[in-house]
């Protein structure tokens, strides 16, 4: 069965480029940033990009899926939280009213997990209500990148929605057993994964002290020998984050948190700019340098964003204003993108069900 898909808000394409392999379409992209509007127009040259989705007519149909992540600045915890009222939150809603457009079968739409208490939880409850009435039923869950296969923190919300019934995006996102409330025992002492996880990458390509925050120290690599013997390079993808320095030159604490079931480092979000979120949720911060004592540290590079987000290798490195472009716009574009390897999990699950559905057992 074949899918077409609209994207909102598309950044860098991650819905794009998880979706390949499903053999789903994007019948247009909306993307109103210059460097990623010319990625998606190198990667992407027969795929219309409309721009500001807010002006997208329900000539843009008919749809399958309709998919974005609208920009998440006015519902972090380390933004001013305006929440809906805000010039960007309240694109939130134009996504509703786009959806009421279009009416796809389909909904899948993604978010700081700081959407879920802004405004004590009015906020995001006027966006689902909004789903609601225009026919969506809905589910939602917070989603860390890191168990998905790829080595950072990086915990979003999404919801999907399907048009006329809720079971179905419930099945897309949970599991039989825990909508029944049984829960998979925890994994044993020891029982851990094959590599390190770094933090959550930024739209600068550094990491963020907590979870959802914009502010972050640099997640840097180690160029030494893990526990295994196994060299920690430029072109591996295991590495180690060291913790950053004070003013005085020792160390202020570790960048990384160990897990306690795997051993493994688990390094923070990448956000969009080196600063460290201050705990008085001022926004205030102080630049953090990396270090590891004996070794030699560098902060990791473009290249090694994209693989922590699930993109292919110099997925970003497009031609942009006449050469090639340069590591600015990429650390921010891979920042605000989506981790690849989320939306193809729920691609998946949205293809099962369909497939269930249409062989009438739905």
């Amino acid at each position: 069965m074949d899918v077409i898909y609209g994207s909102v808000c598309s950044g860098i394409e991650a819905a794009t480029v998880a979706w390949h392999e499903l053999g789903w379409k994007p019948a247009w992209f909306s993307e109103i940033d210059p460097f990623c509007s010319a990625l998606l127009k190198h990667h992407y040259p027969g795929v219309r990009n409309y721009g500001d989705f807010t002006t997208i007519g329900d000539d843009a149909g008919p749809i399958d899926i309709l998919c974005g992540g609208t920009p998440c600045q006015d519902f972090s915890v380390a933004g001013l939280r305006a929440g809906l009222g805000g010039a960007r939150g309240n694109l939130t809603l134009e996504f509703v009213k786009l959806a009421g457009r279009l009416r796809p079968r389909w909904l899948v739409w993604e978010n700081v997990p700081g959407v879920l208490s802004i405004d004590n939880g009015r906020a995001f409850a006027s966006f689902l209500g909004g789903l609601a009435e225009l026919g969506y039923g809905f589910a939602y869950g917070i989603f860390d990148a890191q168990f998905f296969g790829v080595p950072q923190r990086r915990r979003r919300v999404f919801v999907v929605g399907h048009l006329g019934n809720w079971r179905y995006p419930a099945s897309v996102l949970f599991e039989c057993e825990s909508l029944s409330g049984d829960l998979a025992p925890s994994r044993e002492a020891g029982e851990g994964f094959a590599h390190e996880i770094v933090g959550s990458l930024t739209a600068s390509g550094r990491g963020c002290e907590r979870t959802g925050e914009s502010r972050g120290q640099d997640p840097v690599i180690a160029m030494c020998l893990n526990a295994h013997g196994r060299r920690m390079d430029a072109e591996s993808e295991t590495f180690i984050t060291s913790g950053p320095l004070c003013a005085n030159g020792k160390a202020a604490g570790s960048a990384t948190q160990q897990d306690a079931e795997s051993g493994m480092l688990i390094t923070h979000t990448l956000s969009a700019n080196g600063f460290d979120a201050s705990e008085d949720g001022t926004g205030r911060g102080t630049p953090l340098v990396p270090c590891v004592s004996g070794m030699a540290v560098r902060r990791i590079t473009p290249r090694e964003a994209e693989r922590l987000q699930g993109f292919e290798d110099d997925y970003t490195l497009v031609p942009y204003r006449g050469k090639p472009a340069s590591d600015g716009p990429r650390y921010r574009a891979i920042g605000n993108s989506w981790a690849v390897p989320v939306p193809k999990w729920i691609g998946r699950r949205i293809q099962m069900v369909d497939a269930i559905v249409r062989g009438g057992l739905g």
